[in-house]
Order: structure tokens, then C-alpha cells, then sequence
């Protein structure tokens, strides 16, 4: 077992199928104790990473090690060693809470007074005392979740693989899983968690961006915010927006032109030099422009620009 600061290293890890590189020579590192945040697309490579790290698919190429474990040589002292909760519900909707518990402490070897204490202290993490005898397929989608979560962490891993485990569910659902995540965080345990939500990535201590295979920023989301936008994001409040949106893509200049609710956000290389332009392109386009400013550029600015970089 690894005592060193870093639970996960990757260096040029690599997944090809084929022809088709899903996984393209990444390296990242993440430290003890840090909910580290692995963003991108759908298709982007999320899941085939975290696959490889959990030692279910070979890398082509590279190396990863988890807890000090190469991931190749020593895979199942990693899936023993680490907690999976994968993006598709999968615990027994026929089971009670208790039983999905038992069956999963079981399957990670705790057993008898260790399981029954285990399981006391999950419940209460998960806030789940009170149903311990619902049936899993009754409960509501939050509560299956913060299940999923239990029978993770059941066997006290040191580190946690979550993948996209908000998927499809309200963002107040959202909001209560993720504050489960800090208690757990708090208590030592590692998080690695991807997503494509841009504010869950805004709580997470430092992130990979993901992108066709390869990373393309990294660090944490106030120095990726601040050190790795390029260009300027220029926030317009206009009418109508979409009229706005389409006389702007076809400036050759921008880059990039996008819808943020009700106003357009534009990247470009010097505002004071294109803010004519830009203006003389909505008056012809008969777009009223209400203003026009300078922002500072958030995760979602920078993970675009960094795309399509």
C-alpha cells in the first residue's frame, strides 16, 4: 500500500478500440484526501479512464498506478482496495436497504460486528436511519443515490470512484448529494468524480477537463478560471439573442460565440479593438444591444475555449 501523497498516477495512459482512440496519452495526478473532478462531454473518455483505472479494461498504452497498485499487474488489489459507484443504478430494487448493505459488505469482505458497525456509520453518513427496511425499488431517486453511495464506501475505501453519479436527477438532489460528498471528503477519503455539470465541477478541489480522448486543462477551478482562458469573454445583453448569435458566427474573428441563457457570450482577442466591429455587426443585423462587457470567464468559458483550442 502507497504511503505517498499521490492515490492516483497516470502517465500517457492510452485506450484505443481499433482504429478509434477513446483514451489519448493523458497524464494527471491526484493527491490524498482531494475530491477531484474529471470533466467532459458525453463520449469524451470519462468512463473508459476510469475503467482502466479501476483495472477492468488494459490500458494500450501507459501506466496507472491507484493506491501504489499498477492497475495492470495488480488489478484486483485495486478494485478490493477502492469504492465504485457507476452511473447506472445498479443495486437490487428487491432488497431492502439493510440487505443491499449486508450483500455489498459481504461482497467486500466485512462481516459480523465490523459490518454491522460499518453499516451503522453509512446509514447515518448517507442519512438513510429510518429506511433501513424500505425496499430499494420503492425509494426516491435521491435516496437510491445516497444508497449507491453507502454500499460504495461500505468497506471504508480509501478512495472513491463516482462516475457522472448525478446524472439526470434535480439540481436540488444534486446539491444534497454533493454536500454528502464533503462529509466524506472531511473524513479522509479520496473522491474521484466526473461530470458534465459545470457547477459541480465549481466544488470540486482540482479538475481534469476531458475532451475526444485527451486532456485539455487542468488544475484547480480558480487557477483554470484565471491562467488558462485565452482571450477575453465579453458578456452582450441583447434583443433578440438568437438574431445575435447568428450575425456573430459568421464574424470570422471571434472565438467563440455562445447562447448563456438570455445573453451571448463572446470570446475574442482584444475587446477594445473588436467592440466596434461587434457592434456595427448587431445594428446591421438589427439587434438591440442593451450592453456590453468585460467578464471574467467561468469553468464552462474556458472548457469550450480549451475545446476548441
Amino acid at each position: 500500500m502507497s504511503s505517498n501523497s499521490e492515490v492516483i498516477i497516470t502517465e500517457q495512459l492510452t485506450r484505443r478500440f481499433g482504429k478509434f482512440t477513446a483514451v489519448d496519452h493523458i497524464s494527471f495526478q491526484v493527491s490524498r484526501g482531494e475530491i477531484f473532478g474529471f470533466l467532459g462531454p458525453n463520449g469524451s473518455g470519462k468512463t473508459t479512464t476510469i475503467r482502466m483505472l479501476l483495472g477492468l479494461l488494459h490500458p494500450t498504452s501507459g501506466k496507472a498506478s491507484v493506491l501504489g497498485y499498477d492497475v495492470v499487474h495488480h488489478a484486483d488489489s485495486v478494485k478490493r482496495s477502492v469504492g465504485y459507484m457507476s452511473q447506472k443504478f445498479s443495486l437490487y430494487n428487491d432488497l431492502t436497504v439493510v440487505e443491499n448493505l449486508n450483500f455489498y459488505g459481504r461482497a467486500y469482505n466485512v462481516w459480523n460486528k465490523e459490518l454491522v458497525e460499518r453499516r451503522r456509520q453509512v446509514l447515518e453518513l448517507a442519512e438513510l436511519v429510518g429506511y433501513e427496511r424500505y425496499l430499494t425499488g420503492n425509494l426516491a431517486g435521491g435516496f437510491k443515490q445516497r444508497l449507491a453511495l453507502a454500499t460504495a464506501i461500505i468497506h471504508k475505501p480509501q478512495l472513491v470512484f463516482l462516475d457522472e453519479p448525478t446524472a439526470g436527477v434535480d439540481p436540488v438532489v444534486r446539491q444534497d448529494f454533493w454536500r454528502l460528498l464533503y462529509r466524506l471528503a472531511a473524513e479522509g477519503t479520496t473522491i474521484f468524480v466526473t461530470t458534465h455539470y459545470m457547477d459541480e465541477a465549481e466544488q470540486c478541489h482540482r479538475l481534469a477537463f476531458i475532451y475526444n480522448g485527451k486532456i485539455v486543462a487542468t488544475g484547480t477551478p480558480s487557477d483554470i478560471k484565471e491562467k488558462q482562458m485565452q482571450g477575453q469573454v465579453i458578456e452582450i445583453d441583447c434583443d433578440p439573442p438568437g438574431r445575435a448569435l447568428e450575425a456573430l458566427r459568421k464574424l470570422g474573428n471571434l472565438e467563440e460565440v455562445a447562447l448563456y441563457g438570455s445573453l451571448v457570450h463572446v470570446v475574442v482577442h482584444d475587446f477594445v479593438k473588436q467592440r466596434g466591429e461587434i457592434e456595427a455587426t448587431l445594428n446591421a443585423a438589427g439587434v438591440k444591444t442593451n450592453s456590453m462587457i468585460a467578464i471574467p470567464p467561468s469553468l464552462e468559458d474556458v472548457f469550450i475555449a480549451r475545446a476548441r483550442g
